[in-house]
């Protein structure tokens, strides 16, 4: 590619909807990209009415989400920017695997299948809803404690407990375990990528040092499973900062600095790479 993106795609993660990029969104268009945040299926309506009745997420699927993403990557007249935070950022992941994207960023990700970095902090974070079965088919909304301790440890209470009532929203039960149980299910589940997909995007992890649900030893381990030589895999860790990325203190430095790496990466053409010299031919005596 050599024409800059216009349109940038912001991927929210679960615990939250589009909303979480209302920051990002005003940044990015006052710079004149067209920015499109869509929802997970279910998650259409607000914050408000998520939480007084969660049930369009209870059965809620990471293959639903996918397929639904898809189409709207696809409807582009032009391949997009596309930055996903959490869980949005494996989505970010999948979409790039299905050749979608001019290129992504993965914030503070959720892993794919096929890492097994499992962190004492996130079994922590997720121990809400994984500490009972029958959550798996129920839509599960943490209480402060736990969002606090999951999203925002690095606020101040009163902005934490702000945010907590402005974003928080239930999450499937199913699909958490899903994710959680992808390692040990036979064959490709919904979270599955081509770690050896030559044709892929390029691809930016950032990882926050005081994330505690998705810790930066993920983010590390998601890259290192890419092995394709051809494609441009990099992580970057910000100091100090927690999970909800979108909204903690600093945010301005790491979106002006995902979108002046996306831009740099997606308009750069592939090196060119001299052809090795006809071989010698041999001389009979």
């Amino acid at each position: 590619m050599t024409d800059a993106p216009d349109t940038i795609v912001l991927v929210h993660g679960f615990w939250v909807t589009p909303r979480s990029w209302e920051h990002w969104i005003a940044r990015y268009e006052s710079q004149g990209y067209r920015v499109i945040a869509p929802s997970y299926p279910g998650f259409e309506v607000e914050v408000e009415s998520l939480n007084a009745d969660p049930s369009p997420v209870e059965a809620i699927t990471a293959s639903s989400i996918v397929e639904h993403l898809d189409q709207v990557v696809r409807a582009l007249p032009t391949p997009p920017i596309i930055i996903g935070h959490s869980a949005g950022g494996a989505f970010t992941q999948i979409l790039l695997d299905h050749g979608l994207g001019a290129v992504g960023v993965a914030m503070n990700s959720a892993p794919t299948e096929g890492v097994p970095v499992v962190p004492l902090s996130q079994v922590k974070a997720t121990f809400p809803v994984l500490k009972n079965p029958a959550n798996r088919h129920r839509a599960i909304r943490y209480d402060f404690e736990h969002w606090n301790y999951a999203f925002t440890n690095t606020f101040p209470e009163t902005d934490a407990r702000a945010l907590y009532e402005r974003y928080a929203v239930p999450v499937s039960g199913n699909i958490i375990f899903e994710s959680a149980l992808a390692n040990l299910t036979p064959g490709h589940q919904g979270t599955w990528v081509d770690y050896h997909n030559e044709n892929r995007a390029p691809l930016l992890f950032v990882a926050g040092s005081r994330d505690n649900i998705m810790p930066p030893k993920v983010q590390w381990s998601n890259a290192a499973h890419y092995k394709a030589e051809s494609t441009i895999t990099d992580v970057v860790e910000f100091g100090g900062m927690p999970h909800l990325l979108p909204a903690a203190p600093g945010w301005e430095e790491i979106a002006d600095y995902v979108l002046a790496w996306a831009v740099r990466h997606a308009t750069t053409p592939p090196p060119i790479v001299a052809a090795p010299p006809a071989p010698v031919e041999a001389i009979t005596v």
